[in-house]
Formats: structure tokens, sequence, C-alpha cells
């Protein structure tokens, strides 16, 4: 396969079809962190697209080395991002309940809570390593930058739409944001049964 317009295509397609769960929660992000500075804006969205670049390189490893192996794993992806998306989930939700008239503090976005939010939105993107199967090394490589560079783009302007409707729902954004995790989660679980 060479690098056609089709290949930049598809691969841009793969990034912009993967990169939707993180955007919902760098829309929860902004959400919860209205007054997020550029810089950590930047630091969210490249922490997505990290992950969604690394997890379909990681599968086209795993499909040339121990095809076998990854196939018995992938049943257990959706169970791994409901488990990660509904915890977070439910720690936002309890901190949104707890918190009482002005004394109520938006959920900051931690490095912890952002790494596994990346790992559980991308985890998915593991099997894509099936579908690049046939790609060269390097096409690979070109095909996960791509994918990179459409979920920051997609990702800086979730966290932009969050921050704007984050203050409009004050304390209660972290009991929405909450809920949308692990709606994202139940998605990817039932998605992976149809």
């Amino acid at each position: 396969m060479d690098l056609t317009l089709s290949f930049f295509i598809t691969s841009a397609l793969l990034g912009i079809g993967l990169a939707m769960d993180a955007f919902s929660v760098s829309l929860v992000s902004g959400l919860s962190e209205p007054g997020m500075r550029k810089r950590k804006m930047c630091g969210v969205a490249g922490v997505f697209a990290f992950f969604q670049a690394l997890m379909p390189m990681i599968g086209w490893v795993l499909v040339h080395t121990v095809l076998e192996l990854f196939k018995s794993f992938e049943k257990f992806i959706p169970v791994i991002a409901l488990i990660l998306l509904g915890y977070i989930g439910i720690k936002m939700i309890i901190e949104g309940k707890n918190c009482v008239g002005e004394e109520c503090k938006l959920h900051k976005l931690t490095l912890s809570a952002l790494l596994i939010q990346g790992i559980a939105t991308s985890i998915d993107a593991l099997s894509v390593g099936l579908e690049i199967a046939e790609y060269t090394v390097l096409q690979a490589l070109i095909s996960a930058l791509v994918i990179a560079v459409i979920t920051f783009i997609i990702c800086f302007f979730g966290i932009i739409i969050g921050k704007k409707t984050g203050t409009i729902f004050s304390g209660k954004a972290n009991i929405f944001g909450g809920i949308i995790l692990i709606a994202i989660g139940l998605e990817i679980f039932i998605t992976s049964l149809l």
C-alpha cells in the first residue's frame, strides 16, 4: 500500500471515529474546569492524542507478533473501558453531590485521572491494529500520527466547548460530567456486545 490520498483519508476517518469518546471526555474536562489555561488544554488534548496513536500501534505490533494472544484479550477491552470510566464517573458524581452552595468547587483534572481517561477512551483503538495489519511500519506510524493530530484538534475544541458551558452548570458540572463518563463506558461496552 502506498501513501496515497486514499491512505490519508482512511487514516483521518479512523482518527475521527476513534476521537469521539475522547471528545466527549474532553467536553467533561472543560465543563469541570472552565478556568483551564491553554497550556493545560494542550496537555489534555495531547494525552488523548498520544493514547489514540499509541493503541493502534500496539495493536499493529500484536498482530505482527502474537495475534492469538491479542484475539483472546480483545474481548476484555470494553469491560476495562467500562470499569475505568465508571470509576471516574462515580467519583465525580459523589464529589458533585457532596458540594453545597458557594462552597462547591469544580473538579480539577489531575494527571492520574487524565491518564486513566486517556487509556480508557483509547483502549478500543487496539483493535485498529487489525485494520492496519497490512501496513508497513512506516505506514502504520504515519497513520498513527494522522490519528493523533485529528484527535488533538477534536479534543482541544471539545475542551473549549466544555469550558464555555461549564460556567453555566456551575456546581452541577461534576455530576453531569460523571454521568457522561459512565454513559461513554456503557456505550463502549454495549457496542461490543452487538
